[in-house]
C-alpha cells in the first residue's frame, strides 16, 4: 500500500510512521508513506495558503487554488489513482469497519486542514471525509496519523503474528476481553485461575465471556450490531441487569470484567 499525505507541517510524520511497528512495517516493504508540503503549489513570494473568509468571521480558512493543484499534481505521480480523503467534524465516524475498509485500497491521499478549515469547494476533491470524533484539533494531521496506524497494523506482515489483528478489540464488534501477564499474583490480585489452567477450550470461553462483560459494562451501544448468539444475547442481559442493580454500589470494573 502507498500511502500519502498533503499538509502544511509534513514534517510532523516522520518521527512517527518511522517508529515502532509503522517503521519495521514500512522497512519490510508492506508499506510506503511520503508527505508533502502544501505550500509547494503556491505561487506569491509569502507561500500563502490561507485567506479571510467571505462574510467575515474568526480565524483563516485555506485556500482552495493549492490545494486543487497539490492533489491533482501528487494523484497523477502514479499510475493508481488514490482514494482521497479529507477530515472534518461533518464526515463518516472512523471506525474498525472504516479501517478495514480502508485497508483494501492500494493507494491513500490524506488531506491535511488547519486552521479554521478549508474553503469548501475543496472538498469536491475528496472521495471520502471522515471524521475521528466529536471534537475539534487545531489540524488534520493527528486525524491521518490515526488512521494511518489504524490501517497499517490490517495490512498482511505489519504485526508479524497475522492473528493479533484479528483478536483485537471491535474485531468482531465487541471490546476485547481483559489480558494479564506475569506475576499471577501483584499486591494481593491475581490472575483468574482458568488462565493458569493449560484448558485451552476453557480459556477461549472465559476470554467471550470476558469480551461480553466488559462490552456489556464499558460499551452497551455496541451490542445491538454485534453477531452474537442467542445464549450470548441471553448472557448479556443478564450481565445488564446486574450492571443496573450495582450502579447503586458503584459497579466497579476490574478484574471481574
Amino acid at each position: 500500500m502507498r500511502i500519502e499525505a498533503i499538509s502544511v507541517i509534513p514534517q510532523v510524520f516522520e518521527p512517527y510512521v518511522s517508529s515502532s511497528i509503522l517503521g519495521r512495517a514500512q522497512k519490510a516493504g508492506v508499506f510506503s508513506f511520503e508527505a508533502y508540503d502544501l505550500r509547494e503549489w503556491t505561487h506569491d513570494r509569502h507561500r500563502t495558503v490561507d485567506d479571510a473568509p467571505f462574510g467575515g468571521g474568526q480565524g483563516m480558512l485555506m485556500k482552495p487554488e493549492p490545494i486543487f493543484e497539490a492533489v491533482e499534481d501528487v494523484s497523477a505521480r502514479d499510475a493508481v489513482r488514490p482514494h482521497v480523503v479529507f477530515f472534518s467534524p461533518c464526515g463518516t465516524p472512523f471506525t474498525q469497519a472504516v479501517a478495514e475498509r480502508l485497508s483494501k485500497k492500494e493507494r491513500l491521499l490524506f488531506v491535511c486542514g488547519r486552521y479554521e478549515g478549508m474553503d469548501e469547494r475543496a472538498y469536491t476533491l475528496a472521495d471520502e471525509v471522515v471524521s475521528l470524533g466529536d471534537y475539534v484539533l487545531t489540524g488534520g494531521e493527528l486525524a491521518a496519523l490515526a488512521v494511518t496506524d489504524a490501517v497499517v497494523r490490517l495490512l498482511p506482515g505489519a504485526l508479524g503474528d497475522e492473528m493479533s489483528a484479528l483478536d483485537e478489540s471491535f474485531s468482531d464488534g465487541l471490546l476485547e476481553y481483559a489480558q494479564y501477564t506475569r506475576p499471577a499474583e501483584f499486591r494481593g490480585m491475581c490472575v483468574p485461575e482458568v488462565l493458569l489452567s493449560g484448558d485451552h477450550g476453557a480459556v477461549g470461553r472465559w476470554r467471550r465471556e470476558s469480551s461480553l462483560r466488559r462490552t456489556a459494562a464499558l460499551r452497551p451501544d455496541l451490542i445491538s450490531s454485534a453477531g452474537l448468539s442467542e445464549s450470548e444475547r441471553a448472557l448479556v442481559a443478564r450481565l445488564l441487569e446486574e450492571e443496573k442493580e450495582s450502579a447503586g454500589e458503584g459497579g466497579a470494573h476490574g478484574q471481574a470484567l
